[in-house]
């Protein structure tokens, strides 16, 4: 599970996530991943945010591919640095995506993003 602390909530962190100045975003068929380094604290813990239209699928496919894409970014927030805040997006596509699928487009996207912020300290 996705620790509180970790959670992004409101929609101005997510619109900074995405668009916001020095933001960064790498994309595929399923998924874009968005980051952005946050004029917060340095010790502050990375934050995630997820964004599941109504374009992937109903409310059951929705809620399924969330519950997928939080399960995946657990383990990746260990390696993430303190002050970066992360937005996933899934594309239509990632609807009728498996598990596997998930995954092998979540793990290159994260690690070109978050990347470009540097390890985690």
């Amino acid at each position: 599970m996705l620790p509180a602390p970790s959670r992004l909530r409101e929609r101005a962190d997510f619109a900074t996530a995405a668009r916001g100045r020095g933001s960064v975003r790498a994309g595929s068929r399923l998924l874009v991943v968005h980051a952005t380094r946050t004029d917060a604290r340095a010790d502050s813990p990375p934050r995630v945010g997820f964004v599941v239209s109504k374009a992937v699928g109903n409310a059951v496919v929705r809620n399924r591919t969330k519950r997928r894409l939080r399960s995946l970014v657990v383990p990746l927030l260990g390696g993430t640095p303190a002050g970066v805040d992360v937005v996933v997006r899934a594309n239509p596509a990632a609807g009728a995506a498996t598990f596997g699928d998930l995954q092998s487009a979540l793990n290159p996207l994260w690690h070109r993003v978050i990347g470009r912020f540097g390890s985690s300290s």
